[in-house]
């Protein structure tokens, strides 16, 4: 029998399905690219990208039933990795032109406008680095002068989650800066996400999805 983790790339019609499966496939996974239900739920890991506007993203993925099964993934601690507005739908909201959608909610905070400045123009389009938190499995190997390719307008500029149990592990959250701070990656249980795309950010990338699977 293989040892290979089963990873199921979530389509919903809103992320770059092929560039996910080949990167986890040299990352060493069995990939299957699919929507459908028991395979979603029996796979040792979801992956569920994203590419577009936040409420466009959402509405897909409720008509793809991915809202349901993300949480049910997540109450079985079943692991689930969201990238780029894969991880922005991840919030309570997002407002995009002034329009207000609602999140799936597993971590409180609001996706919004990246601010533009003269030295930092938006779109963030390109490579750069990320402030891995203290005790990161998901940037196991890689140091803070690793460059990693992201493409977005829109983010998350303030963590909001405060842990008031001692006894539970708080989220490590890691932050990169476009003229000004942004959440850039997540460890939180078995929710892991990131804002850039490890699936374009070619031997940084392949070895951050290596470490998630090896968690998995």
């Amino acid at each position: 029998m293989s040892g290979r983790k089963r990873v199921v790339v979530f389509d919903y019609g809103f992320g770059n399905v092929r560039s996910a499966e080949r990167a986890l496939v040299r990352a060493g996974a069995d990939v299957e690219i699919t929507r459908d239900y028991d395979a979603s739920m029996e796979a040792d890991g979801l992956l569920v990208p994203g590419v577009g506007a936040f409420a466009a993203c959402m509405e897909g993925l409720r008509e793809a039933r991915g809202d349901w099964i993300v949480e049910r993934r997540l109450a079985g601690g079943r692991p689930v990795m969201g990238i780029c507005v894969g991880m922005q739908i991840l919030f309570s909201r997002g407002i995009e032109h002034g329009v207000e959608a609602e999140g799936l909610g597993e971590w409180p905070g609001t996706v919004g406008p990246l601010k533009a400045d003269a030295d930092h123009t938006v779109p963030h389009m390109g490579w750069n680095t990320v402030a891995p938190a203290a005790g990161s499995r998901l940037f196991a190997g890689l140091d803070g002068d690793t460059r990693y390719y992201f493409v977005h307008s829109y983010a998350v500029q303030d963590w909001e989650l405060t842990s008031t149990n001692p006894a539970m592990r708080a989220p490590l959250v890691s932050w990169a800066e476009h003229g000004a701070p942004f959440v850039a990656a997540v460890e939180n249980g078995p929710l892991w996400a990131t804002q850039f795309h490890p699936e374009k950010s070619g031997d940084a990338g392949a070895r951050l999805l290596a470490n998630w699977t090896a968690t998995l």
